[in-house]
């Protein structure tokens, strides 16, 4: 059976006018199928029509260097060190924990003061390292401060396409900028949003639509932006049912169970797009071109942090904090589906910040704590299980047959893929991650807490 390229196509090509668009469609779907069983990524088994990494998580929103059905090797580099296959290393001043996203010879990132007065875009040059744009965005003379060492202000992503790139952060400031000058095209700061913890959802792209995760103490809400001119196109608010109410009436610890920092994910179901979001006590789908409520389904936990994945026809999502689990869902529903749809659930070893991966028929997690899981796609049913070792906040990625887990410590784990463990190859960086990394080519783009890092085969060190 074919798939259509629809939503990845329409994601990166809604800016190149319709017809156009139509065109480079209709021609790419004619020339690529993959099997009903291949894993789905962003868009149903959709292949990117652009290169680089767009996004958070890349050009499927799910980790995947190269779409379902492609063996072709990229060339990805599996050894490395601060002396070893890095071409070149440059400082990223002040705090993020943002993905680089890159296109072309730019690679594009947020980072802001550590107290959140000022917030930054900045372009690095792809080829040398060099800083091009260093933006200061937007400035907040009083912000709230974060009340833990676990986020920052400047955690959301950004979205890039050709001669745009969009930054994130939160109520604190959207903007566009052109990607040739870094001069904003437009701007909002008049969403609303109690963070309380930072903001943490990355913006993404469909059609004409930037669309945006408002997940707070205060209030919880979706809204698309027309990407052209920043204006609301629509918004709607989450149909969550809180149980944090204290003896007051008040919500419990000034709401700190409501807010969330997921990113949603975009899934083609039986073609039609849907947009699936995960929240505080729920996860939700949306017509992403509407905004209107699907289906939900509820749970207990709280603080969803995990972008969902979507593999042999489900879609699978952290619950969140409180009772982390991991849970698989049918889409093919409408209102409440919790009794009905839920195919499987994890109650034990869940992730609560890194994102699971997807290869072929098998799921791949790895816990805040360290520990590494294989779990088949379909069932939930348990592979293997080993411990990797460190902290972890950055989601993996896939490419070249391998996984690459990066930790809080600046250790990275290159794992083979499949149903049996092997022994693994570790690499060693200054510095951890708490960004997830970013290819392009046979490059890794790599942010530590410090630096970012172009990691490719055949460099004796940093030029």
């Amino acid at each position: 059976m074919r798939k259509q390229y629809g939503i990845a196509a329409r994601r990166l090509l809604g800016g190149l006018g319709t017809c156009v668009a139509l065109a480079l469609v209709l021609v790419l779907t004619t020339g690529w199928a993959v099997g009903e069983a291949a894993p789905s990524a962003a868009g149903g088994g959709a292949k990117a029509p652009q290169a680089g990494w767009p996004e958070f998580r890349g050009p499927w929103g799910n980790g995947l260097v190269a779409p379902a059905g492609d063996a072709v090797p990229r060339g990805l580099p599996v050894r490395w060190s601060e002396t070893e296959n890095v071409k070149w290393k440059v400082e990223i001043p002040h705090r993020g924990w943002s993905t680089p996203v890159v296109l072309g010879n730019q690679v594009w990132l947020t980072t802001a003061t550590l107290e959140g007065n000022d917030f930054f875009a900045i372009c690095v040059d792809a080829d040398t390292g060099k800083i091009v744009f260093n933006e200061k965005v937007f400035h907040a003379d009083n912000p709230e401060p974060l009340g833990n060492n676990v986020n920052c202000y400047a955690s959301p992503s950004p979205v890039i396409e050709p001669g745009r790139v969009y930054v994130h952060f939160g109520s604190y400031g959207t903007a566009c900028l052109d990607t040739a000058t870094s001069k904003p095209l437009w701007q909002r700061r008049d969403l609303p949003c109690r963070h309380y913890r930072g903001p943490g959802s990355s913006p993404i792209l469909l059609e004409g639509l930037l669309i945006l995760t408002f997940d707070g103490v205060d209030v919880d809400y979706l809204v698309a932006l027309d990407k052209k001119t920043g204006k609301t196109v629509w918004k709607t608010d989450r149909s969550t049912r809180w149980d944090d109410l204290d003896a007051q009436g008040k919500p419990t610890r000034e709401g700190d169970f409501r807010k969330a920092f997921s990113t949603p994910l975009i899934i083609d179901v039986g073609g039609k797009p849907q947009l699936i979001s995960a929240g505080s006590k729920a996860i939700f789908s949306y017509d992403p071109r509407t905004g209107r409520e699907l289906w939900t389904v509820r749970h207990t936990a709280h603080t969803a942090v995990l972008r969902p994945v979507f593999s042999r026809g489900l879609v699978v999502f952290c619950t969140g904090l409180g009772k982390p689990e991991l849970w698989a869902v049918r889409p093919d529903g409408q209102g409440d589906v919790t009794g009905t749809h839920v195919a499987w659930k994890l109650e034990k070893g869940a992730p609560k910040t890194p994102s699971p991966i997807a290869v072929d028929d098998l799921l791949y997690i790895v816990s805040d704590e360290g520990v590494g899981m294989c779990l088949e796609a379909a069932t939930g049913k348990e592979v293997w299980k080993e411990r990797i070792g460190g902290n972890f906040a950055a989601s993996p990625i896939y490419g070249d047959g391998r996984l690459y887990f990066f930790n809080q410590q600046g250790k990275a784990t290159v794992l083979k893929a499949g149903r049996t463990y092997e022994a693994p190859t570790t690499n060693t960086l200054d510095s951890g991650c708490m960004a997830s990394p970013a290819v392009a080519g046979k490059a890794l783009f790599v942010r530590t807490k410090t630096h970012l890092y172009r990691i490719e085969a055949g460099h004796s060190g940093r030029e």
